[in-house]
């Protein structure tokens, strides 16, 4: 047994039956290194990853080579979702060093945490131009050994090279029209007419992107933002990387067709796509939007939702096939024959024809992934469904694939906001208690005294590891996006609280950028700092629209003035990689639109004229607009002061730029108001 067995990471706890003599990340382990005058071996990885669990039953579970590692090293194994800080670093350093990245990530450090040979996945024997990894091991100990000045040199210079890599901000002002118009022409030139989506293959859900396009369309009225938005996501709901009988995305597709996904499932992607496709309903009406933004909710509820009310992490991309072998997507993928065997023939012919199932196979072994590819004729909807029901329940028959229940803060964040909303715009109050429920959670488990975040708990305990920036802002964006839904302050002035330790933990009081750790969390090599979204926001455009957000509720001037000056970052990069800062490009939508603030008052929240007005404001489509509602004079949000009924009647307030419309007692007058 090594350190693992108490670890509340179920990817470490993976690893605590190896031979591998695993160390959790610390100090701990570094002074050992030290005393033994060893290298480092830092594993980073996740319990959703493939390659991850392929290269730990190849290497970490070989015995000779456990024994080579104990004896030459120590070894230290991270969840990146539990220290994406550690993450950031050293995966910075291997992208500069080699030119790409991925995860198992393998670093070699010094004893003192400096990085000197790099890589991700080492195959146990030679192959297609990879050393095996003993053989990496062994000549990493060689010029250990040997060459001790020539690692150490190069470790350092590492170090300084990766210190120098400041960000720069362009002159930090705000992004304008012609930031956003040049980035929307950027990505048009990136766009995938046929397919959808944007590059080449691998294809990931581009959620960010899509908010940002939608904000656009909303604000400036421009259908080729909206036109993209719109086929963009019938053709990824129509893929494989939809989950057509139980709902939900996997992580990405390997083709650029949306055929075969990458089967795991993140709560991150979920709780993204799930917004995006509610707000593309709340645009378009798009009956596929509504259905797959509710059944990407009920797969979050249903599938992820742990005992403690919180969203777990992920769901795998193996499970057993039934032979006892771990194989990726057999969960998910079906042949003529298994159709056959549960449908009978004259269904399971309608079966293939619908979802797209052939004899030669979408994925391996002739089994296909199940789509719903576009084909001229009609079905009968009342068979199709059918049809799904009973393929679902023969499929939870099947292994299930395992679950990484350790609750991430920020992640959680992000599904509260999605089912708020969700459950809001399609009357589903389960909807909006289960975000309840999480926030809940969040507020008991993960906040302390001080509303210091921890950033992951598991089985209602919760971790050693602090919050990093894009917790504080997730969540913040959560519990704004409950207080516009639910009405209950109390939600506004957590979010309050988070977005200040924003302000005075993570900002640079100089040129206010934003940094990923905060000034008094570990010290690692470097202070990482990343503005870019990939597979979600960034803490740093994740903030701003947070803090955006805030100040638009309360008026507070040095939250509008941090959104700001965040938001020049947007400036430079929105023009030039306008696929990696689609949050931001959305909080810039924002705030050239105001954003808006809304209050509604009314003589009680179950007034039906009351929750009429609400309604209408939380399906307005402008960007960013907020919502307050509440009795006249309540304290519960600031927006509802000096706000009267008029007339005796439920009314609405718009402002927006310190300048407001005559309120308004008609929904339909608000609606127009709000409409973008």
């Amino acid at each position: 047994m090594n350190r693992l067995a108490g670890v509340t990471s179920p990817y470490l706890l993976q690893h605590a039956d190896n031979p591998v003599d695993w160390w959790p990340w610390g100090p701990a382990a570094f002074e050992e290194a030290k005393r033994r005058d060893v290298p480092v071996l830092l594993s980073v990885g996740y319990s959703a990853c493939h390659w991850c669990h392929v290269m730990a039953h190849e290497s970490f579970e070989d015995r000779e080579t456990a024994e080579y590692l104990n004896a030459h090293y120590v070894s230290v194994k991270v969840d990146r979702e539990e220290r994406p800080d550690v993450d950031a670093v050293y995966m910075e350093a291997v992208q500069a060093a080699t030119g790409q990245g991925g995860w198992p990530m393998t670093v070699f450090l010094t004893p003192d945490a400096e990085p000197f040979y790099f890589g991700t996945y080492f195959p146990p024997a030679p192959r297609q131009g990879m050393p095996s990894f003993r053989q990496v091991l062994q000549g990493v100990h060689q010029a250990w050994d040997e060459r001790r000045d020539e690692v150490t040199e190069v470790a350092g210079k590492i170090v300084r090279d990766l210190a120098g890599r400041e960000i720069s901000f362009g002159d930090a002002s705000t992004p304008g029209e012609e930031e956003l118009a040049q980035a929307l022409l950027g990505l048009t030139r990136e766009y995938d007419p046929q397919r959808g989506g944007f590059g080449g293959a691998p294809k990931f859900p581009p959620s960010m992107v899509l908010e940002f396009l939608l904000r656009h369309h909303a604000r400036t009225g421009a259908e080729g933002a909206l036109q993209m938005a719109r086929d963009t996501c019938e053709r990824m709901a129509r893929g494989g990387m939809y989950d057509q009988l139980g709902g939900g995305f996997a992580r990405y597709s390997v083709d650029r067709d949306w055929v075969v996904p990458h089967f795991e499932k993140m709560l991150y992607d979920n709780a993204l796509l799930c917004r995006v496709y509610a707000h593309l309903w709340r645009s378009t009406g798009s009956e596929l939007a509504r259905r797959v933004a509710l059944e990407t909710a009920d797969f979050m509820v249903r599938e992820l939702r742990t005992n403690e009310g919180g969203f777990a992490s992920a769901l795998d991309a193996d499970s057993d096939d039934g032979t006892g072998r771990h194989v990726e997507g057999a969960y998910y993928v079906w042949t003529p024959r298994q159709l056959r065997e549960v449908l009978g023939e004259q269904d399971a012919d309608l079966a293939a024809q619908v979802f797209g199932v052939t004899e030669e196979g979408t994925f391996e072994k002739g089994a296909s992934v199940l789509q719903l590819p576009v084909r001229d004729g009609v079905f009968d909807a009342e068979k199709v469904a059918s049809i799904r029901e009973r393929l679902l329940a023969e499929r939870s028959r099947r292994p299930a694939p395992g679950r990484d229940d350790k609750v991430v803060a920020a992640w959680n964040g992000l599904a509260i906001a999605a089912l708020a909303e969700t459950g809001a715009y399609f009357d589903r109050p389960d909807l909006v208690e289960a975000a309840v429920a999480a926030a809940d959670l969040l507020v008991r488990l993960h906040l302390d005294e001080q509303a210091r975040l921890t950033r992951t708990s598991k089985d209602g305990h919760a971790g050693a590891n602090a919050g990093v920036l894009e917790d504080y802002a997730d969540v913040a964006e959560g519990f704004l996006a409950l207080a516009s839904v639910t009405g209950e302050g109390v939600w506004l002035e957590f979010a309050g609280f988070l977005l200040d330790h924003v302000l005075v933990r993570f900002t640079d009081p100089a040129s206010g950028a934003l940094y990923d750790t905060a000034a008094d969390a570990e010290q690692l090599i470097r202070r990482p700092q990343d503005p870019t979204d990939n597979a979600a926001p960034s803490g740093w455009t994740a903030a701003a629209n947070a803090l955006l957000g805030y100040a638009a509720h309360t008026g507070s001037e040095p939250h509008r003035a941090a959104a700001e000056r965040a938001l020049g970052v947007v400036k430079a990069l929105g023009p030039r990689v306008p696929r990696f800062i689609g949050w931001g490009l959305a909080a810039a939508e924002a705030l050239l639109d105001g954003p808006r603030e809304v209050a509604i008052v009314g003589p009680a929240l179950d007034d039906e004229g009351t929750r009429a007005l609400h309604r209408t404001a939380l399906l307005g489509t402008a960007p960013g607009a907020v919502v307050a509602v509440g009795v006249p004079e309540s304290e519960e949000f600031p927006l509802l002061a000096d706000r009267p009924l008029v007339g005796g009647e439920p009314a609405a307030y718009v402002c927006r730029n310190f300048t407001c419309d005559a309120p308004t007692t008609e929904p339909d007058r608000l609606s127009t108001v709000l409409s973008g």
